[in-house]
């Protein structure tokens, strides 16, 4: 019976082994990809994910479930772009009585109907509050 066992085994033998290093470098490989990931999207202690993605695939499913989806640059980047838009949104200024971001070429808030500058009496113009002169048509404010 057990000639039978071994002639049946033996030729199976580099299957088995090639399986065994198969699942093995694939281990080893999603160790390194948790490493490396957690680096671009952790900023501190991305090396913790690391020592959890040890546990053999386990680990790295925990991992690709609990990361967050953005990398680090990404987020610096959005970041960025929110600070440049609401400095532009600064520029043009805010209603004193709602907060709504004014157009600088608005006369009136177009939410509360605020007046939020004046007008030229000549060419009906917006006006900033310290203006003397309108720069449109030289009309002198008083």
């Amino acid at each position: 019976m057990s000639d039978i066992i071994n002639q049946v085994i033996t030729p199976l033998m580099p299957v088995i082994y090639a399986l065994i290093g198969f699942i093995v470098v694939l281990y080893v490989l999603s160790v390194l990809y948790v490493f490396v990931d957690a680096r671009r999207r952790i900023a501190t202690a991305p090396w913790v994910w690391g020592i959890i993605a040890l546990i053999p695939f386990a680990g790295m499913i925990a991992y690709l479930a609990l990361r967050p989806h953005t990398y680090l640059d990404d987020r610096e980047e959005q970041e960025l772009d929110m600070a440049l838009r609401e400095r532009q949104l600064a520029a043009y200024g805010t209603c004193p009585k709602c907060g709504t971001p004014i157009e600088k070429d608005f006369i009136v808030c177009p939410v509360c109907n605020t007046q939020v500058r004046n007008v030229c009496p000549s060419c009906h113009k917006p006006l900033e509050a310290h203006w003397k002169v309108c720069p449109y048509c030289r009309t002198h404010i008083q």
